[in-house]
């Protein structure tokens, strides 16, 4: 059989059901691929697993844990990045348990969130690897969770062994969300949802016509890695190629290298993954690249904009990466994670809005050039799924150009937040048809989405809207020091009205010393005053990697205007201007 041609997708119901169709029907055909990097010049070194030994291992994996727990029960995922992370998640799911996808311990910042996840979901089985055993038995509570190691189920266990029968609508995992506007919430997505969003996904980016590998860097235990690079290949037979998000962040190359050995590649990253890659893949690098078989890039999971897509092309242009592969789409765990996307193949669609009119909640046009302008991506349209815009107070559904909340209805959306049913009642059944309310604030213009931020980060100074992404592009615009989207714009309480404050890293290659941050900061405030009409109580310059961030990578503005209210970030020297 020609490798390059998936058969079509059977109709089944679940993603255990679709592993054992490609197993029986495709059984040599290669499933999932794992690239390792153990050193730094390392070009990667693969494990691979066929559909039929890919059946083997789940069933195995799911006949172990049919011994340590009772159907229904939730089953942590602590493993690190690789095979052993599929391979759990899908025994997970054939035995009819609800899985939690995680990650190790040793997770940089983030062992309070892993320990408070934990503590709501209460697991009674953590997956890990027989490398990551120690530190997670050490983490965990051994009174009360029982911790297997993936890799040290042996084949044989998996026997005659088939999986448990499960409806649609049971709850296949809960996805925790990220955690940058609130306490991480559990969404409970069932095995229907899932199944619905990644064919949905398949469908918006062509790959039900046209087959591609999915090669991807994105953690397993985030949203969109989890759906395009585990659920979308299971449902449609594809190859997915997996590597570390650690080892992408060190070498972006590498991801463009896995790319470029792959045709017809689909890949996902956020914005600043490809500012990143713009920026520190030198021409040394690019000169065996060759990129003209990328099918689709996904931009997604924090704002797009337009610049940064333009400086990726550029900077990629001569290995023969396309612009038209640039798909911007949007998503959220409660939708499971697809929602609305550009389409393969069509120009991006640039909007040049006015900011004034924005902040008013009209979408009206303006001038590109216009200092004032705002530059927003269009993330094009559903697939399977119904969107709408709503007043986020009255719930009353605008019209087009209207600015509001996104709204989402579909077979996608999670039945609710795991033991939250006042917030379940709240967030999933808007209106009288039940309605997911995202908390994202769009519009629709032309019949495709816009997203323009988020509605608990919307800052409000003297009866006007400011949108904290807006801020920040315009202050790290202003002074090459400033790291690029590791800082934050919010607002605190202020005597007589709400005080605006920048918290925001400099760049890795200049030292605090260096940096006169007395006149950095009257550029900001001069920027932001001159561009948003809004002026700054306080401006503070920290370190790299002071800037929390969620679990996805993603800046958390909550926690930074905690942290700040708390006085972490005491600045050292001039770092700070406060202006009372």
């Amino acid at each position: 059989m020609d490798s390059r041609r998936a058969p079509l997708s059977p109709p089944c119901r679940t993603l255990p059901e679709y592993v054992r169709h490609w197993a029986e029907t495709t059984p040599e055909r290669r499933a999932f691929s794992f690239v390792d990097h153990p050193s730094p010049h390392s070009r990667g070194v693969h494990r691979t697993l066929t559909w039929r030994r890919l059946d083997v291992r789940v069933r195995a994996v799911a006949a172990r844990l049919a011994e340590e727990t009772e159907p229904g029960a939730r089953v942590a995922l602590l493993c690190p990045q690789g095979i052993e992370y599929v391979t759990g998640f899908l025994a997970t799911l054939a035995a009819g348990l609800v899985a939690v996808p995680l990650y190790p311990p040793g997770l940089p910042g983030h062992a309070d969130r892993l320990a408070g996840v934990l503590a709501d979901a209460t697991p009674t089985v953590v997956l890990t690897t027989s490398r990551a055993r120690a530190e997670v038995r050490d983490f965990c509570d051994r009174d009360t969770v029982r911790v297997v190691a993936v890799d040290d189920v042996p084949d044989s266990a998996a026997g005659n062994w088939r999986a448990v029968p499960v409806d649609d609508d049971a709850t296949a995992y809960l996805q925790y969300t990220s955690g940058s506007t609130r306490a991480p919430a559990g969404v409970e997505i069932t095995h229907g949802n899932v199944v619905a969003n990644a064919r949905q996904a398949l469908t918006a980016y062509g790959v039900d016509a046209h087959p591609v590998t999915c090669v991807g860097w994105l953690p397993l235990y985030h949203d969109m890695g989890l759906v395009l690079s585990v659920a979308a290949p299971v449902v449609r037979g594809l190859l997915s190629v997996l590597m570390d998000p650690i080892a992408f962040l060190h070498q972006p190359v590498r991801w463009l290298r896995l790319l470029a050995a792959h045709p017809r590649a689909l890949s996902a990253a956020p914005n600043f993954a490809y500012d990143y890659c713009a920026s520190t893949v030198t021409e040394q690098m690019k000169a065996d690249l060759r990129l003209d078989g990328v099918a689709a890039l996904i931009n997604g999971s924090e704002p797009v904009r337009p610049g940064t897509v333009d400086r990726f092309h550029a900077a990629f242009a001569a290995q023969g990466l396309a612009p038209e592969t640039h798909c911007p789409s949007y998503g959220l765990a409660e939708a499971t994670v697809f929602v609305s996307a550009a389409r393969p193949g069509e120009p991006l669609s640039r909007l040049a809005l006015d900011r004034d009119a924005l902040a008013a909640g009209k979408a009206l046009p303006a001038r590109p050039d216009d200092p004032r302008a705002v530059l927003l991506a269009g993330c094009g349209t559903p697939a399977g799924q119904r969107l709408r815009i709503a007043d986020p107070v009255t719930g009353a559904v605008l019209a087009e150009g209207e600015v509001g909340e996104i709204q989402v209805q579909g077979p996608n959306v999670g039945r609710g937040y795991w033991g939250r049913q006042a917030e379940t009642r709240r967030v999933f059944t808007a209106g009288a048809d039940r309605w997911l309310r995202t908390g994202d604030l769009g519009t629709v213009l032309d019949g495709q989405l816009v997203v323009t931020g988020r509605l608990k980060d919307l800052i409000v100074v003297d009866g006007r809207n400011h949108y904290p992404q807006d801020i920040e592009a315009t202050v790290q615009e202003t002074h090459p020091v400033v790291r690029r989207d590791r800082l934050a714009a919010f607002a605190v309480p202020g005597t007589t009205a709400e005080r605006v404050v920048v918290v925001a890293e400099h760049a890795r290659t200049s030292s605090l010393a260096e940096i006169d941050v007395p006149a950095l900061a009257r550029a900001v405030r001069g920027a932001v005053s001159t561009r948003h009409g809004l002026r700054l109580a306080d401006v503070v310059l920290v370190p790299p990697g002071t800037v929390p961030r969620t679990s996805s990578g993603k800046v958390s503005r909550a926690l930074t205007r905690t942290r700040y209210l708390e006085g972490a970030f005491a600045p050292a020297g001039q770092a700070s201007e406060v202006a009372g």
